[in-house]
């Protein structure tokens, strides 16, 4: 598949994204230019309550509703700090209000990120990312997320000196960046600064839809599915163990080996399942490995079945643990929990003798993720298949989704076909993301 059609094919993706989500928000209605700017008082990652009339005194100020969770909200990170940089010295004011309710967000949502949307993952976001512009939270009330009506993250607002809404929409024309031409956002402060009205008042925003309190319902359910589903529990061997080790589906398989009796395994458990939970669409799998004795079968079934592990469980078949151990590692003489990242051909990624730092580990999942969903050579798998098959799942559920789309539908697939893009990066299509 030549390049041009690659582009083709991504354009058209992008086209039915924008129009589904359009569709799916005109319930929450967005602030019409004039409008005064709403009121907040919110929270930051600084610690501070942050007021808007905290900022009076700027001439231009800009309010990006933006999140961590969503890819597209990660691209724009580095432009907002360039823009809140680049302007400081005029007085004019950047923030950036997250406006989800982390409650209203699946965990099969979290796909593209290690966190979710709350303040205090909005802190370690900041922190990780180096992120110095005021960053607001609104999850809790969403009084200003309505007030403002963001559709999708990131969504723009731009008020002049006397806080009337001059602009909304796009901070730029491509979340790609060498592929921005226009750049909304910069124009219509350069125009207040002047005191002009910008050249566009509206564009239309891309990005992942606000996720609202009225989707309570869809993680109950999504968390009522997850505890329906059958927990299972097998038989290992030495055998067994030494095929794990070698990675034969060449999937990303996160092995973690723990027993009923270590607290440290316990206490850590429902965070690599719910890691396993946050990935599962991509080739990622979690093998959960109790080196119990076989007749403590019964107690790590209780285990598994109150943790809902969903993921494939192991147990020891023989009391000689030395010796399964030695069979997925020989190097391995110490206690449990063990755990192991092993990437296709057999490589490992993470390895961790104790305790799971639990953001490290998702971050190298999730960054290898990137690469070995897309089929690198290295796995034998065609990306321009995988392009194709990607697309034309999305454009089956165009059809059953066109009048009333369900956001997450648009989201899953869009996110989904963004991982294949940027995981090529220049390799395929000639760009750079800042994620991979």
């Amino acid at each position: 598949m030549k390049l041009i059609q690659h582009r083709t094919l991504w354009g058209l993706g992008a086209l039915l994204v924008l129009s589904l989500i359009a569709g799916a928000q005109q319930a929450h209605p967005v602030l019409t230019i004039g409008s005064p700017a709403p009121s907040f008082e919110l929270p930051g990652i600084d610690g501070a309550i942050h007021k808007l009339s905290d900022y009076s005194s700027s001439p231009v100020l800009v309010i990006i509703f933006t999140c961590n969770r969503c890819p597209i909200a990660q691209m724009y990170e580095r432009r907002i700090a360039q823009l809140n940089a680049d302007y400081k010295s005029r007085g004019v004011s950047v923030v950036a209000i997250e406006p989800n309710d982390p409650k209203a967000i699946t965990i099969d949502e979290l796909d593209s990120s290690d966190i979710s949307d709350s303040l205090e993952e909005m802190k370690v976001r900041a922190e990780y990312k180096h992120l110095t512009y005021p960053y607001l939270y609104d999850g809790e009330t969403q009084l200003v997320t309505r007030a403002y009506g963001p559709q999708a993250t990131p969504h723009a607002f731009v008020f002049h000196g006397e806080r009337r809404l001059r602009y909304e929409g796009r901070v730029d024309n491509s979340y790609r960046s060498e592929m921005v031409s226009t750049h909304e956002v910069r124009d219509a402060i350069d125009a207040l600064l002047e005191h002009k009205g910008p050249a566009a008042k509206h564009s239309g925003v891309f990005g992942c839809s606000t996720k609202w309190k009225e989707k309570h319902a869809a993680q109950m359910e999504a968390l009522r599915k997850i505890e329906a589903q059958p927990v299972k529990l097998e038989m290992a061997s030495a055998v067994d163990l030494k095929k794990l080790r070698s990675n034969p589906d060449n999937k990303m398989l996160l092995v973690s080996f723990w027993a009923t009796w270590c607290g440290s395994c316990i206490h850590e458990f429902p965070d690599l399942e719910d890691t396993f939970r946050m990935y599962s669409v991509r080739d990622f799998e979690l093998v959960t490995a109790a080196a119990n004795m076989p007749d403590e079968k019964n107690s790590v079934i209780r285990v598994l079945e109150k943790m809902h592990a969903t993921s494939r469980n192991l147990l020891f078949d023989s009391n000689d643990t030395a010796a399964l151990q030695a069979a997925f590692d020989p190097a391995w003489e110490s206690a449990v929990p063990y755990t192991v990242l092993i990437a296709p051909e057999e490589k490992i990624l993470y390895q961790r003798q104790g305790s799971v730092d639990i953001l490290e580990l998702r971050r190298t999942s999730w960054r290898t993720c990137l690469r070995t969903t897309t089929g690198s050579t290295s796995t034998g798998r065609n990306p321009d298949l995988l392009l194709i098959d990607c697309f034309s799942r999305f454009l089956k559920n165009v059809p059953a989704t066109a009048r009333h789309p369900e956001p997450r539908t648009v989201e899953v697939l869009f996110c989904f076909s963004l991982r294949l893009e940027c995981a090529h990066g220049s390799a395929l299509l000639g760009f750079h993301c800042d994620e991979c």
